[in-house]
């Protein structure tokens, strides 16, 4: 359990994470992705959008979380960091991204496998982040 779980920042890529791989559309939502999300959100927690999405298919993804309740803290940028680094890398807590080595990942035949949410709200819990499921 972290000692001071309090307002974390949690940098969440998009495709392959939040919703399925299907760029440059976007894919169904990856179950349980929008509501651990918006929990860690209740609690206090940052989230940034860290996506390689840009332009019209940066604003589609916006918009589409935004559409299921979910706003973010900031998109592919951390603004706090801007007084101690220029890094273009987005400083956070937590990183949760398909691409991530160690990031639990759900495999289903013919598809690109994608974010295993189920798991990872195990982790979130087993740190004390979100409570546990009703």
């Amino acid at each position: 359990m972290l000692t001071n779980p309090t307002r974390l920042t949690i940098a969440v890529d998009f495709d392959g994470t939040i919703v399925e791989h299907k760029f440059p559309e976007i894919g169904k939502e990856v179950p349980a992705s929008t509501r651990t999300l918006k929990e860690l959100q209740e609690r206090g927690h940052r989230i940034i959008l860290w996506t390689m999405r840009s332009g019209s298919t940066l604003q589609e993804a916006i918009d589409w979380c935004a559409h299921r309740g979910l706003y973010f803290y900031s998109v592919n940028q951390n603004p706090n960091q801007n007084s101690w680094t220029q890094s273009p890398k987005a400083y956070a807590h937590i990183y949760i991204d398909d691409a991530a080595l160690g990031c639990p990942l759900t495999h289903h035949k013919g598809q690109r496998p994608y974010v295993d949410w189920l798991l990872v709200r195990k982790h979130l819990r087993a740190i004390g982040l979100i409570p546990n499921d009703r």
